[in-house]
C-alpha cells in the first residue's frame, strides 16, 4: 500500500496524540493498552511523505487486530502508518525509541 499523507503536514504530536485519546473506545476495540508516538512528528520534523511511526502494546495482539488497528489509523490520519508492537522492538532501537515515544493519555 503507497499512501502518501494526503493532509500535509498539518498535523502537530499534540494533535496527532489528542486524535488518538478521542478515539480511546475504538482503539481499546482493538485491544490496545497503550499507544504513544515516535519519529519524525514526535521530534516536528516530518517530511511531505513521512509516515507516523506509533509504538502500541496491545492485549493478546493477534495479525487481524493488528492490521485491524493498522488499518483504522490510516484512515483515521490519511497516511502510512508504521505500527511498531512493544514486545517486538529490536534490541538496537529499543533504548531510541523508548527515549523518544509520547504516549496518549488516558490509554
Amino acid at each position: 500500500m503507497n499512501k502518501k499523507n494526503k493532509l500535509g503536514n498539518q498535523f502537530t504530536s499534540t494533535l496527532i496524540l489528542q486524535i488518538l485519546e478521542q478515539n480511546w473506545d475504538v482503539l481499546k476495540s482493538f485491544g490496545v493498552q497503550r499507544i504513544g508516538l515516535f519519529g519524525s512528528y514526535t521530534r516536528g520534523t516530518p517530511g511531505i511523505e513521512s509516515d507516523m511511526d506509533f509504538l502500541v502494546h496491545m492485549d493478546h495482539p493477534t495479525f487481524d487486530s493488528y492490521m485491524d488497528l493498522k488499518i483504522f489509523l490510516e484512515d483515521l490520519f490519511r497516511c502510512e502508518i508504521d505500527l511498531v508492537l512493544e514486545e517486538t522492538i529490536k534490541s538496537r532501537l529499543r533504548s531510541y525509541i523508548l527515549e523518544e515515544v509520547t504516549y496518549a493519555s488516558g490509554l
